[in-house]
């Protein structure tokens, strides 16, 4: 089982200690039910809000744990051993909706926004894919126009994590469709949750004081590869009327806001990847030891051992990747480089270690026996969500050239 690449502090431990008994006691024997019926498991998820994991890097003051992103890093990698439809539960809705508003917002936005996000109230999503743009953000048709003292947006985004239960959504927008990327706009919509019901009876999800925006609606849901019990649909804005004090940040000024929302939630991805891979490794090590062949343990065989050999190593360069980057993050130095290369290295290692994990489990890797499978399946979207892998080298060699001071 592996464990951190750095010395870690106090709280740090805790957390690390905390998460994994959480996950292995209350998360593990639900998992593959949740990926099988591709519900969204609110029971659990008002446990982790009791937890005050939905607010890990946020200060007390404002609802939060009053830790630091690798703590929620850490978190993040703890739950994904288990289930990776939980780690993202906590990870898009700390890095893509909490953490703009807490690094952008104003007071009173905060106040509205981040404290019922924070405290776990509610859950909270980023939009800023859309049917036509994804790799290529620019080419958003989302617009906001200006009338009287309100924004109308229209438009319609995609593959937004908690899409259809969360409430609190940062979404971008083009206010001046000429300028490109230079004319979006960062805004702050709520809407209800469309599991009213669940979200009451488990007191979770849900709050009464954020008034919900007519014609912001949840549009269909997403069936997907994997994380299956993670709530994924496409939001639809019809004439939706913001006023002016929602806007996040300046006018126009949204890219900004978006391009550093991605460097952090890069690091969140490598967390998800690592996690994903540790666990993977962990079933793998544990079927190999207790499966014989030839009057042999499987884990005997040299072969076998070298591709554990390799799983732990990358892992554990992972893992390194990862804590550097956040902890660059942290200091506020430039990081735009090392996430991306975190979470390239990180979802790579994923993708693989999982493969390898299900060939060590022969035929019973292939079925939904055992949760390598499905471990296989939540790695894919690691190498795609917030930057696919040709991006990432595309953001990497930028940086690199940069820093050589070639870059034409």
């Amino acid at each position: 089982m592996g464990e951190s690449s750095y010395p870690l502090e106090d709280h740090h431990e805790m957390m690390r200690d905390l998460v994994r008994e959480f996950a292995e006691a209350e998360i593990a024997p639900i998992a593959a039910e949740y990926d099988e019926s591709e519900d969204f498991p609110w029971e659990t998820g008002a446990q982790m809000a009791e937890l005050g994991l939905f607010g890990i890097p946020f200060e007390e003051e404002i609802g939060g744990a009053g830790m630091d992103l690798l703590a929620a890093a850490i978190a993040v990698e703890e739950l994904a051993r288990v289930d990776a439809s939980h780690s993202i539960m906590i990870g898009a809705h700390t890095s893509l909706a909490a953490t703009p508003i807490h690094r952008w917002g104003t007071e009173e936005q905060k106040e509205r926004f981040l404290r019922p996000l924070a405290s776990g109230q509610v859950l909270g999503g980023f939009g800023l894919t859309e049917p036509g743009s994804g790799s290529d953000a620019a080419s958003m048709r989302t617009t906001a126009r200006k009338v009287g003292d309100r924004w109308v947006l229209n438009g319609r985004k995609t593959w937004i994590t908690h899409g259809g239960v969360g409430e609190v959504f940062v979404l971008a927008a083009l206010t001046s469709p000429e300028k490109g990327s230079r004319g979006i706009t960062a805004f702050l919509l709520t809407k209800e949750t469309c599991d009213l019901a669940d979200a009451e009876r488990v007191g979770f999800g849900h709050s009464p004081d954020l008034e919900p925006m007519p014609g912001f609606v949840t549009g269909e849901k997403l069936r997907k590869l994997g994380w299956n019990a993670s709530d994924t649909r496409e939001l639809v804005l019809e004439d939706v009327e913001v006023p002016e004090e929602n806007v996040l940040g300046e006018v126009d000024q949204g890219f900004p806001i978006f391009l550093d929302t991605l460097d952090g939630g890069r690091v969140g991805i490598a967390a998800h990847a690592i996690g994903i891979a540790q666990g993977a490794l962990d079933q793998a090590v544990r079927y190999t030891a207790g499966r014989k062949q030839f009057n042999k343990r499987i884990q005997d065989f040299q072969g076998v051992r070298f591709m554990l050999a390799e799983a732990g190593t990358r892992i554990h360069a992972a893992r390194l990747m990862m804590h550097h980057a956040a902890r660059l993050r942290m200091s506020g130095r430039r990081h735009k480089k090392e996430a991306a290369m975190a979470k390239l290295f990180a979802s790579e290692t994923a993708m693989d270690v999982t493969s390898m994990a299900v060939q060590l489990h022969g035929g019973y890797g292939y079925s939904r026996e055992y949760p390598v499978e499905r471990m296989m399946r939540d790695a894919k979207i690691t190498e795609i969500g917030e930057g696919t892998s040709e991006i990432l080298k595309i953001v990497i060699s930028r940086e690199v050239l940069r820093e050589a001071g070639t870059l034409g």
